[in-house]
């Protein structure tokens, strides 16, 4: 097989990390893998494996057909098989079958901005869907929209999986005490809900002086990202909450943190969280998204209703006073991660799914 990735940017994100990783966790199984990013490069460009054929289209607007015919000739020139379209890039990806209609496109829905009943730019995919092959759904929510709105019914649920770098980088210095730290790694996106985060730590700082939370993910520096600074501000909170921006040296980060949390409003299947996992984080999350899949209530972590900062501080403080507790639901989420969650597991069973096409 010869398949290819197409991703907006190689900035740092959930679907552009699964980009990347699909394309590199394919070289060792198929004659041809490929990375084509459109409109951006960035951070994530040195994650490739050597083995990736890469190309960067540089595209400049929506319809940019030096980018298309570009992404064009270089599926052509490598005999190109199918197009693994990430998020928004279906466009480009249908665009390219128009002209090769060989070529078959599975389209990578990796939720965003997409937030099932409501979807933006639900009708464009639902006509474009016309042209997919194939559609992998990050989350269970998503598979069932995909067969109930799209003309394309080859849907299948495939989760995110995660690897282990052994030879990550150190970087990113955390402020605060060892032992004491609390992590949210998510790009500041008002999904993410943030500021309930800033709420919580309101409600309980004072409890535990000792405790510093840090923020960790792209900032956009837009009115959402303003708001939580003013909020943090506001509640004096500058010496306990922590923004860093977007960071390169994640599993540096992870390793410094002592609780991982979530405080999303919406989710599909957060890389973090298996991040937390491999690393024996414990987590605290809102029940959103493919999170309470992941977590066992009580087992391996405490889940609440999104918004509901009561719950939530409730079973951060909870978490924060427990040592053992820390430890044991660390160890129970990491177990989880190992068995489900890997590379091995995911990739057999993509490339089961995409052996069944007709190419």
């Amino acid at each position: 097989m010869r398949i290819i990735q197409l991703i907006d940017s190689l900035d740092i994100g959930g679907a552009e990390i699964m980009a990347v990783s699909y394309a590199n966790s394919l070289v060792k199984s198929i004659e041809f893998s490929g990375l084509v990013t459109s409109r951006k490069e960035g951070e994530l460009k040195n994650k490739m494996d050597s083995g990736v054929s890469y190309l960067f289209l540089n595209k400049k607007k929506s319809v940019d057909f030096n980018a298309i015919f570009k992404l064009r000739n270089y599926c052509k020139n490598n005999k190109v098989q199918i197009i693994q379209a990430h998020s928004s890039s279906f466009f480009l990806a249908c665009m390219v079958k128009l002209m090769l209609p060989k070529i078959a496109v599975i389209w990578h829905d990796h939720y965003g901005n997409f937030v099932p009943p409501k979807r933006k730019n639900s009708f464009f995919i639902r006509i474009f869907s016309v042209l997919f092959q194939g559609v992998i759904a990050v989350d269970f929510d998503l598979e069932a929209w995909s067969k109930k709105n799209l003309f394309c019914k080859n849907v299948i649920y495939l989760q995110n999986y995660i690897s282990e770098n052994k030879e990550y980088s150190r970087e990113t210095i955390l402020h605060g005490i060892d032992g004491k730290r609390v992590l949210y790694l998510a790009n500041l996106r008002p999904q993410k809900n943030h500021l309930m985060l800033v709420e919580v730590v309101n409600s309980i700082y004072k409890k535990f002086p000792d405790w510093t939370f840090h923020l960790v993910g792209s900032d956009l520096k837009d009115d959402y990202s303003e708001t939580i600074k003013a909020q943090i501000k506001d509640y004096q909170l500058e010496e306990v909450i922590f923004l860093y921006g977007a960071k390169k040296d994640v599993e540096n980060v992870i390793k410094q943190s002592d609780i991982g949390v979530f405080t999303s409003n919406s989710e599909g299947l957060p890389l973090a969280l298996l991040e937390f996992g491999l690393y024996k984080k414990p987590v605290i999350a809102t029940n959103v998204g493919q999170i309470p899949f992941v977590i066992k209530q009580n087992i391996s972590g405490f889940i609440s209703e999104p918004k509901d900062v009561i719950a939530f501080s409730t079973n951060l403080a909870t978490i924060q006073m427990d040592e053992k507790l820390r430890v044991k639901f660390g160890d129970e989420l990491h177990k989880t991660i190992t068995e489900n969650y890997r590379e091995n597991v995911v990739i057999s069973n993509y490339i089961s799914w995409v052996s069944k096409m007709k190419i």
